[in-house]
């Protein structure tokens, strides 16, 4: 096992880590819209479901990138 498979493989997981933040987030709102919050309440958890859906799609073009760099590198 080489460099470049350790960078494939920890892009991939970063990505699936990534993907996991951003279902987190679709399944939070899917959630605080079904559980009737007024508007402020509901904005208080918008707004960090929209910090943590940046971190995640940041954590998943990443990974995605280290992907794509490891196999261009490998061959």
């Amino acid at each position: 096992m080489d460099i470049f498979d350790i960078v494939i493989w920890c892009g991939a997981l970063l990505t699936l880590l990534g993907l996991t933040g951003i279902l987190w987030c679709i399944f939070t709102v899917w959630q605080a819209r079904r559980s009737g919050l007024d508007e402020v309440q509901f904005r208080a958890r918008m707004q960090r479901v929209v910090a943590v859906n940046m971190a995640a799609l940041g954590a998943s073009v990443i990974g995605l990138m280290a992907v794509v760099i490891g196999i261009m590198l490998a061959n």
